[in-house]
C-alpha cells in the first residue's frame, strides 16, 4: 500500500515537471491588460527579520546573511514549500522601504534564473497558484526600477506559470490545494494579456470545486476554521477579480461565498480571532475582516451548529464548542480528538484555549498537538476520544487519518430567559471503557458566569457490561479521568482559597475565579501554547480536575466566574504585541 502511495506521488511529481518544462517552450505574456493592486499585505515585523537576514518559517529559524534566500539550508520538505509559495512577499511589501524591495526582487529574479525553466520543488499546482498571486499582486514593488531584461524574465515567467496551472490544476489535491490552484489560474488569466483564454474554464471549475467542498450549511471537510478563512478568501479574491473585469462568477461560486461567511463569523471569538481546532489556528491579523469585507452582504451569523461547532456569546464572552464527529479519511490527516473541547474569550483576552497544532515544531508536537489532552475537555487518562487504529497509524512526521472516531456525537443549543445553554455528548469512549461524555454548559445572560457540568458515565446495558469488565480488568480501582481546562499564556493563574479555587487576571484587569464542587481533586499543571509562526512552544498553564469513575458514572460540577469587583466595561488598552512578546 505505501510502495503503491509513494508510487502514485513519483507519477504526479514526474508529470509536474513534464508539464512545467513544456510550459516553458510556450508564448509568454505581453503584460498586464490592467494595473494589478495588491490583497495581500503580511507583517511589519516578519518583512524586518527577513531583511535582517533572519528566516523564519514552518516553525525554523536560520539565520544567514546569504545572497538569496534560494541558497538557504532546507530543514524540512515544509520549509522549502513556503519558501516557494513567495507568501514572503507580503511580508516585505508591508516594509517597503529600499532594502525590503531589493530583496523582493532579487530573490524573485533569482527564481526566475534557477527554476524558471521547469525545475525545482515550487512545479506544483497550489504552490504555483499561491506564487502567481503574489507575483501578480506585488508587481509594482517587483518591477520598480528595475530594467527591461528583468521585466520581460518577470513576465515570460509569469506566462509560463499561467499555463503550466492550466495543465495541471487538476492534479491539486480537492479542497485548499485545488482553490489556490484554480485562483492563481483565474488572477493570472485576467491579470496577463494573452492568458484571457484560460478563465473561462478556470471559472467553471472553482464553481464546481464550491458544490463539491463546501457544504450546505458554508462547512469544509477537514472542519479546520482558519482553512475555511483561507479558502473563503480565494472565493473572495477570485470574485472581485471577475467582477473588475466586467464577468460574472459562476451562480454556485457566488452561493458558497454567500454561505460560508455566517459560519466564519460564528466561529469567531469576541477578540476577532478563529477559534483554535483541527490544525487551524487563530487567522491572519485583518484577515478575516478584509474577507467578509469583500464579499459584502448582510453581516448575518450562523445560528445553531456551524460547520460542527456551538457559539454561545453574551456580554464580552465568547464560547465556541466542538460539538460534531472530527473528520475522517483524507480529510481527518490534519484532524484532532476534540470533541466537546471548549475556548473562552472575554473581550479581547483570550482566557480558555486548547493547545493548538504543533505541526511547525515537529512531528512529536504534531502528535502531542492532536491528542484529546491537549484540549480543554474530559479525557479517559491514557486514552483520546478519537483514534488511530491499524490503517491509519501515524506517520514519522505525525500525520495520520482518524479510523477510530465517535459515531454518536449531539448537540441541544438552547436559550432560555437566564441565559444561553448547551447540552452535548459522544461516545467516543464507549469502545475502550464503555463511557460516554456529556457537557453541560449555561452561559449568564450578562456574560460574567460559566456553569458547567461534566458526566461520565455508562448509558446502556451493553456499555455497563464493558464497563464491568474494564473494572474488573482494574481491579475495581476506577476508572480514571481528567477534565484540562488550558489557559491562554497571558493570562496570570494561581491557586487560591486553600487550593479549592483557581484565580485568573488578564492583561485587561477583569479577574475570573474557577471553582468546582469538590468531586475531583483540583490542580494547577504546566501547559502549553502552540502557535504558528514562533520559534518554540510557549509555556503557559491548565486547570486539571482529577476523578474516578467507580460506579456506571461520575459527574464533576464547576463554574467560571469574574470576581464581584471585576467592572462589567473595561477599557482595554494593551497592545496584544505587548502581551505576546
Amino acid at each position: 500500500m505505501a510502495g503503491t502511495k509513494n508510487a502514485g506521488k513519483a507519477g504526479v511529481g514526474a508529470a509536474n515537471r513534464l508539464h512545467a518544462r513544456l510550459a516553458a517552450l510556450a508564448r509568454p505574456a505581453g503584460g498586464f491588460v490592467s494595473q494589478p493592486e495588491p490583497k495581500t499585505i503580511g507583517s511589519f515585523a516578519r518583512g524586518r527579520q527577513l531583511t535582517g537576514g533572519n528566516f523564519l518559517f514552518a516553525g525554523f529559524l536560520i539565520e544567514s546573511k546569504a545572497a538569496s534566500i534560494w541558497d538557504l539550508p532546507v530543514p524540512d520538505p515544509r520549509f522549502e514549500e513556503e519558501i516557494h509559495g513567495c507568501a514572503w512577499l507580503d511580508d516585505l511589501a508591508a516594509v517597503a522601504d529600499l532594502p525590503a524591495r531589493e530583496r523582493a526582487q532579487k530573490w524573485v529574479v533569482d527564481w526566475i534564473r534557477r527554476y524558471g525553466r521547469g525545475g525545482g520543488p515550487g512545479w506544483t499546482p497550489d504552490r504555483t497558484g499561491r506564487r502567481l498571486i503574489r507575483w501578480i499582486n506585488h508587481a509594482i514593488l517587483l518591477l520598480n526600477n528595475q530594467d527591461r531584461a528583468a521585466s520581460d524574465a518577470y513576465f515570460r515567467s509569469l506566462g509560463r506559470q499561467t499555463i503550466f496551472l492550466s495543465r495541471r490544476w487538476r492534479a491539486a489535491r480537492p479542497g485548499l490545494p485545488r482553490f489556490e490552484a484554480l485562483t492563481g489560474l483565474i488572477y493570472a488569466g485576467l491579470s496577463l494579456s494573452g492568458m484571457e483564454r484560460h478563465v473561462a474554464r478556470a471559472a467553471v471549475a472553482l464553481g464546481r470545486e464550491c458544490e463539491r467542498e463546501i457544504d450546505t450549511e458554508g462547512g469544509i471537510p477537514t472542519r479546520n476554521p482558519e482553512e475555511l478563512l483561507e479558502v473563503f478568501t480565494l472565493l473572495t479574491w477570485a470574485g472581485a477579480a471577475l467582477n473588475d473585469a466586467g464577468r460574472t462568477p459562476p451562480a454556485a461560486h457566488l452561493a458558497a461565498i454567500e454561505r460560508i461567511a455566517p459560519t466564519l463569523r460564528a466561529l469567531r471569538h469576541a477578540d476577532g480571532g478563529l477559534a483554535r481546532f483541527h490544525g487551524g489556528g487563530r487567522g491572519a491579523e485583518g484577515r478575516l475582516d478584509q474577507a467578509l469585507a469583500t464579499a459584502g452582504g448582510r453581516a448575518t451569523t450562523a445560528h445553531g451548529l456551524a460547520m460542527g461547532y456551538a457559539r454561545m456569546s453574551a456580554g464580552r464572552t465568547t464560547i465556541i464548542v466542538d460539538a460534531a464527529p472530527p473528520p475522517t479519511g483524507r480529510a481527518s490527516a490534519n484532524a484532532h480528538a476534540s470533541t466537546l473541547a471548549m475556548e473562552l474569550t472575554s473581550g479581547r483576552r483570550p482566557v480558555i484555549v486548547n493547545c493548538g497544532s504543533g505541526a511547525s515544531f515537529g512531528p512529536e508536537w504534531r502528535r502531542a498537538g492532536r491528542a484529546t489532552p491537549s484540549h480543554s475537555t474530559l479525557c479517559v487518562k491514557g486514552y483520546s476520544s478519537s483514534r488511530f487504529t491499524a490503517k491509519g497509524l501515524l506517520t514519522e512526521s505525525g500525520t495520520g487519518q482518524f479510523t477510530d472516531v465517535p459515531d454518536m456525537v449531539w448537540a441541544q443549543p438552547e436559550d432560555d430567559s437566564d441565559g444561553h445553554r448547551l447540552i452535548a455528548g459522544h461516545n467516543g469512549y464507549v469502545p475502550t471503557h464503555g463511557l460516554s461524555h456529556i457537557r453541560q454548559l449555561m452561559l449568564s445572560r450578562d456574560g460574567r458566569s460559566l456553569t458547567g457540568e461534566d458526566t461520565l458515565g455508562a448509558m446502556t446495558v451493553a456499555d455497563r457490561r464493558r464497563f464491568d469488565t474494564v473494572m474488573e480488568r482494574a481491579k475495581f480501582h476506577g476508572v480514571p479521568f481528567e477534565l484540562r481546562f488550558h489557559l491562554h499564556p497571558g493570562v496570570d493563574a494561581a491557586l487560591d482559597l486553600g487550593g479549592t479555587a483557581v484565580s485568573m487576571a488578564l492583561k485587561s484587569g477583569e479577574i475570573w475565579i474557577f471553582r468546582h464542587d469538590g468531586v475531583g481533586e483540583l490542580t494547577l499543571e504546566p501547559s502549553v501554547y502552540l502557535e504558528s509562526g514562533r520559534l518554540k512552544p510557549r509555556a503557559t498553564k491548565q486547570i486539571v480536575l482529577s476523578a474516578h469513575v467507580m460506579d456506571y458514572a461520575c459527574q464533576l460540577g464547576w463554574t467560571l466566574a469574574k470576581a464581584q469587583d471585576t467592572p462589567t466595561a473595561i477599557r482595554d488598552t494593551m497592545r496584544d504585541e505587548d502581551v505576546t512578546a
